[in-house]
């Protein structure tokens, strides 16, 4: 029973680094659409597109952090950090579809810094 539910956390801890790492990339990228965003005519399409792609791998997290918790009995602290994350990036894209880059820029660095400092963690 123990070496089961080892495996299974283990599986978890796995699913959620990938998610984690998932996610830091996709913000990553959407500072690369930001910057073609301003030099080219496509760029508009890349940023909207990856905004989605970034709203979801957020998504993904939170489902990732819960299966992590919830099976395996562990610490709920992913669980607060990727539902933060989830509200982060909805407040991003609220920002971001306003057009107030006064905000969007500083919060989209502050994600990606989070983003990684969660990924160093695991």
């Amino acid at each position: 029973m123990a070496t089961q539910v080892t495996a299974t956390t283990r599986r978890g801890s796995t699913f959620l680094q990938i998610t984690i790492a998932l996610q830091t990339l996709t913000i990553f990228l959407q500072a690369v659409s930001a910057g073609l965003l301003l030099t080219s005519s496509y760029g508009e399409v890349l940023h909207s597109v990856g905004a989605r792609v970034m709203y979801g791998a957020s998504m993904l997290y939170l489902l990732a952090a819960v299966l992590a918790w919830k099976p395996g009995g562990g610490s709920p602290r992913p669980v607060r950090h990727a539902s933060g994350f989830l509200v982060l990036a909805s407040v991003q894209v609220v920002l971001g579809i306003a057009h107030v880059p006064s905000l969007h820029l500083p919060l989209g660095v502050l994600m990606f810094g989070l983003s990684v400092l969660a990924l160093a963690r695991r």
